[in-house]
């Protein structure tokens, strides 16, 4: 695979990278045992780490402010984009119904996939080879403040602004339409049990921005 040789990864395990790559729409058409979601849950959790380290030892910002920072940079959007510049989509494993709706190179896909070939370079190679591959492909942007709205945190930025006032927000899946390989979702956005956004994606997570966005946009104080 190509990028293991840009970032000089030099696998041990080569199964874990299959895993990683292997989207459960595949597996269920090929009877196999495994997908990338495990691994996925590790990566999150390792990504997290290193850029809370980074951000706390190289910012001299208030804790408010890195959490902000650090959802900005580990959305599902900045995901997204780390992706695509590692340019590993073809190599990912999807179902026939998820391949002839793009499956491959479907924002939530790849973020996941991004995420859980993290996961794979810990378990392989260890924290210290994850990170030095997170510092190749997250820490650039930090460093050049890259806080676009591509980028934005909705959710993260709605919870700060509602935070002072001690309500409460929460999001409620209000349907879920469609195949198995194309969902759509609809999440609802609710601050002390009112509903202020409503929004549809591919991804509960997407929706769950989007719907943020839409709270945001009517100002919510």
């Amino acid at each position: 695979m190509n990028f293991f040789k840009k970032y000089n990864i030099i696998p041990k395990n080569i199964e874990q990278y299959n895993i990683a790559l292997t989207h459960s729409s595949y597996s269920y058409e090929n009877n196999l045992n495994y997908n990338y979601e495990r691994l996925e849950f590790l990566g999150d959790a390792v990504l997290e780490l290193a850029v809370t380290d980074y951000l706390f030892n190289h910012l001299n910002i208030k804790e408010g402010e890195m959490t902000r920072l650090r959802a900005n940079y580990v959305c599902e959007n900045a995901l997204y984009k780390y992706a695509k510049e590692v340019n590993f989509s073809k190599y990912i494993k999807v179902g026939h119904g998820e391949m002839m709706t793009g499956g491959q190179t479907k924002k939530a896909i790849m973020a996941d996939v991004f995420e859980a070939l993290i996961g794979a370079i810990y378990l392989d190679l260890g924290y210290n080879k994850a990170k030095m591959f997170i510092e190749e492909t997250v820490f650039p942007h930090i460093d050049k403040e890259e806080e676009n709205e591509y980028l934005m945190d909705y959710k993260s930025i709605l919870q700060e602004k509602v935070q002072t006032d001690r309500k409460s927000v929460e999001y409620e899946l209000l349907s879920e339409t469609g195949p198995a390989h194309n969902k759509t979702f609809e999440m609802a956005v609710k601050i002390d049990g009112i509903t202020f956004g409503k929004a549809k994606a591919k991804s509960k997570k997407e929706a769950e921005q989007l719907a943020a966005k839409k709270a945001l946009e009517k100002a919510v104080k």
